[in-house]
């Protein structure tokens, strides 16, 4: 009897064994499943790609709108009535913080004012220059102007 449980259980495991392991098995048909899922979402990506090139080409065909875009985009082109302005970064670039000041040359010495008029204001040539006000940031492109000389 032991003999007859030990066929049985044999031919139980031969029965089971293209089930689980073999080429058929349950293993196989999950790692087809897996894959015909990262196929079928691939392919849904590739057509939605599709679609936009299609759409991309019958606009390119009829509409002159794409073929204008492509060319200002692209090619930088404007109509003949048109003024092109392009408009840089709202950081301007960095300029030198220190400006560049004329040398100053000591005024000559004036006679002295005379001595009984108390009120007598002081001449303009004894007065020192003025410092120049720092230059404010400006952008690249704007024109700077000559330092007086």
């Amino acid at each position: 009897m032991r003999i007859l449980a030990v066929i049985l259980a044999a031919c139980i495991v031969l029965l089971q064994w293209p089930l689980w392991i073999g080429k058929g098995s349950w293993l196989k048909v999950w790692q087809i499943e897996t894959q015909l899922a990262e196929q079928k979402q691939q392919n849904t990506k590739l057509q939605s790609r599709n679609d936009a090139m299609n759409a991309e080409v019958r606009d390119l065909k009829t509409g002159t709108d794409a073929i204008e875009e492509r060319a200002r985009n692209e090619l930088g082109m404007v109509r003949q009535d048109e003024v092109f302005f392009q408009i840089l970064d709202s950081k301007p670039l960095p300029i030198a913080t220190t400006p560049v000041q004329p040398p100053v040359t000591p005024p000559a010495e004036p006679a002295a004012p005379p001595e009984d008029d108390p009120e007598a204001a002081p001449q303009a040539s004894t007065l020192a220059p003025a410092a120049p006000a720092p230059a404010a940031a400006v952008p690249a492109s704007a024109p700077v102007p000559a330092s007086p000389q």
